[in-house]
Order: structure tokens, then sequence, then C-alpha cells
């Protein structure tokens, strides 16, 4: 099995206007993503490796915030993972895989985390 590089960004707060029901539509709404994205791992990391041997992490927060189209409303935050699995791959064909947790966070009412789970291969 080749070795991978599984880069991360956790708990990357942002507004997107998502929702089916009533209160949720014409609003955006606070969810918390955790982006995980694999990338074929190159031989060796030496202290001098550029950045172009690896694929820079605000590109993975930045899919989930200002990638998303103006004035969209996503119905499903599983249609907004697709995105950001869309985004990422369109970014940089090294992307193999790529992960995506949303939890929203206007409907907890005692700290649970309610949210959801996509991970999407490279077709």
């Amino acid at each position: 099995m080749a070795d991978s590089l599984i880069l991360e960004v956790a708990d990357f707060e942002h507004n997107v206007l998502t929702g089916i029901y009533s209160e949720e539509t014409g609003r955006p709404q606070p969810l918390r993503f955790t982006i995980l994205v694999r990338l074929k791992a190159q031989p060796h990391y030496e202290p001098d490796t550029p950045l172009e041997a690896s694929k820079n992490y605000m590109d993975l927060k930045l899919a989930a915030s200002s990638a998303f189209p103006a004035g969209v409303h996503f119905k499903l935050i599983e249609a907004v993972a697709d995105h950001v699995c869309d985004t990422l791959f369109v970014q940089d064909a090294r992307v193999e895989a790529v992960t995506v947790k949303i939890v929203k966070l206007a409907i907890s009412e005692n700290g649970e985390k309610i949210g959801m789970t996509l991970t999407r291969e490279r077709r």
C-alpha cells in the first residue's frame, strides 16, 4: 500500500445558508467543519521541502467558507459537504479523497453534536 498524507482542519466554524425548516431558511446558520484530505505522500520530507510537495492547509478552510456560491441555499448539509469535496478535487489533482464532518450548532440543545460525515474518493 502506498504512503498517504492526511491534511486536516478541525472544528472550523462558518455560517452557511442551509436547512429545510422554515425557521432555517433565508438566514445562515452556524456549522462546525472538520475536513480531511488524503494526498499521495512524498517518499520523504526534508526540513527544506517546499509547500508544493504538500497542500496549503488554508485551501481546506477556504473550501468550507469563501468557496460557497453567494446566495445559494443548501437544503441538506450533505449537499454542503459534497460542495466542499468537489471544490477540493477541482483545486488540486493530487487530492485522492476528502472527508467532511459537519455539526449543526444551532440545533444542539444540551451540547450534543448533531451532524454527518461524508467521505468521497476521487472518481
